[in-house]
This record gives C-alpha cells, structure tokens and sequence, in this order.
C-alpha cells in the first residue's frame, strides 16, 4: 500500500483551507451581516457532494443559534420551493457556480423573495454573477489523481460555511447554555447540562476553607486546617462575607521561597493573597467553569451565590472528563 497520495490529499487539503484566511474579506462580512439580520430562515442548498456539504453547514448554523434548512435542489422545483419564502436567506453551494440544477434554481429563488448568497469557486459563474452575495475561495486543485472527484474544493466549502455559521453564532453571543439547550440528548447533552454546583466537591463547612481576610496568614492557615480534606486553595472573605481573595498551595509555596527567611505568617494574609479572583455561579454550567480554567490557566475557581458570597470551588480534578464548548464534536 502506497501511502504517498494520502499524504498529499491531507496536505492539498489543509494548505488551501490556511491560505482561505487570507481571502476573508467584505463579501464573507457582509453575508454574515446578512444572515445575522435574516428574520426568516437560512436555506441552504447544493447537489451531489456540494449537496452533502451544505447539509453539515446547516446542521452547524441550526445547533448555534440560526434557524437553518437544507433545501434540495431537484425537490425545490418539484414542489418543495414552498419551503422558501420573502425574507429568508438562500445559501447555494457550487464548485463549478454552473451546477444545472442549480442554475434553474436562481430565478425561482429570486422571485420567492429570497435573498440569494453563492459559495463558489468561480466568482464568474452563472451562480457567482446572479447572486447577490458571492463569497468565493477561488480555484483549487483537486486531490483526487484525476482530477474528477470534488476533495479540496469540498473541504473549501465546509470551512467556508463553518467560518459563516461560527461567526453569525459570536454576533449572537451565543451562550454555552443556549448551545446545552439544543443538545439535550445523549452523553454529550448530559456533560453540558452538568452545573457547577452539582459537580463540585468542596462546599462552604464541608471540606473547604473560608476565613477572614482580616487574619494574619498564620491564622489563616490555622483556621483553614480545622476543615477536613482541605482543597487545594483557601478562600478569603471581607466583613461582609463577600469573596475577596484567594490562596492556593502554589501561592503559598512562592510567599515561602520569595520571604525566606522572613517572619510571613505574622503578615496580614491579604498581603499575598490574590485580590478580586476569578469566580463563577453555581448555577452555571460546569463546562464553562472549565472552559474559565482553561483560559486562565488556573486549578481552582471559587463558587458565589447572588450576592458574592462563596458557596464553594470547584476543582480541575471535578471536571476531569468535561469537555469544553471548543473540543466537543457532536
């Protein structure tokens, strides 16, 4: 077995995909902006592989929060162009932008009041001059040995319409709590659907440390020893019981080796602590505690209630087995 044309069909593949970053522009922006503002709904449509492509591009758009169809192209004028109406949004997919069927479609799209955007290689195309948005890769070269079977410009497709569908979601400020509601189902539904205060382990009186910031670090650390199986951090509260801080044994380990020497523990512990910390809500969903650790590279992310006061943290090692919005593939 001659593994030297698979190598080269992911290398075709992934440089032309990297080289599109390049090509992003206005029109890519404006037909965001457009269906952003669409009212109705995104129609997406294609035949053959490009058919294939803009199922997956709709399933994306419809999971982040953009009412989205597949529309197929032959069926569409068989009957189901009913499904387009004034005010939505059709998306064509076409390599070529000469796609037969896809080409009879236009006018029947235009006159269903739709707005029309083409994703095409060929700006110059029947597809590519009718629409009125065109976002355009360019040529490509096949990686296919023959140059026949729709590869690179397939993969050109779907990173186009996932950059579409994925920039749309960010102008939503799609929440991963919105992203949980439409994922109700399965491990992945039950692994967003997860709360904070469900899979913590160390809460406020059972194994978890909260003493005044007003303490000396001494005392601090005295009071936070009298809680079995301590975490792995203590958390610092100020006269009104509000979250003020935080110290970890890794912050505890620094003060150490940097005083030296040095009487630290008779030192106000709000001289060490770290001030105004990261914190999160117990009734968040764990999988963006995760996603706050990841960011900041932190091990512990205290947990308030409404009026910031600590009800708990919560701790890498809870999460282990969470994965973030950015890793889950559905």
């Amino acid at each position: 077995m001659n593994l030297d044309l698979a190598r080269k069909t992911l290398a075709a593949e992934g440089n032309t995909i990297a080289m599109l970053a390049g090509r992003i522009g206005d029109e890519f922006a404006e037909a965001a902006r457009v269906i952003y503002d669409c009212r109705g709904q995104i129609v997406l449509t294609g035949i053959g592989k490009a058919g294939i492509i803009a199922q997956k591009i709709s399933a994306t758009m419809a999971s982040t929060g953009t009412h989205s169809i597949f529309l197929h192209p032959v069926e569409a004028l068989h009957g189901d162009l009913g499904r387009v109406r004034r005010g939505d949004v059709v998306v064509a997919l076409s390599h070529s932008g000469a796609s037969e069927e896809i080409v009879r479609l236009l006018d029947h799209v235009k006159g269903r009041g739709a707005k029309l955007i083409a994703l095409t290689g060929d700006a110059a195309s029947p597809l590519g001059r009718y629409a009125d948005i065109t976002v355009c890769y360019g040529p490509v070269d096949e990686a296919c040995p023959l140059g026949l079977a729709p590869t690179v410009s397939t993969s050109c497709m779907l990173a186009v319409g996932d950059a579409l569908a994925l920039t749309v979601m960010q102008m939503r400020e799609f929440t991963p709590e919105d992203y949980a509601a439409f994922h109700p189902g399965g491990s992945l539904g039950r692994t967003l659907l997860l709360k904070v205060a469900d899979a913590m382990t160390f809460r406020k009186g059972e194994r978890l440390g909260v003493v005044s910031d007003a303490l000396t670090l001494g005392e601090a650390l005295a009071e936070a020893e009298k809680v079995d199986r301590r975490s792995g951090a203590m958390l610092l509260i100020d006269g009104r019981g509000r979250l003020s801080g935080i110290l970890t044994d890794a912050d505890l380990r620094r003060v150490l080796l940097k005083h030296r020497g040095q009487d630290v523990l008779a030192r106000p512990v709000r001289d060490f602590m770290t001030h105004n910390p990261k914190r999160i809500a117990g009734d968040a969903l764990a999988s963006k505690a995760l996603a706050v650790m990841n960011q900041y590279r932190i091990d512990e992310l205290p947990v308030v209630d409404g009026d910031d006061r600590p009800v708990g943290i919560i701790d890498v090692q809870d999460l282990l087995g969470i994965k973030t919005l950015n890793h889950v593939q559905d």
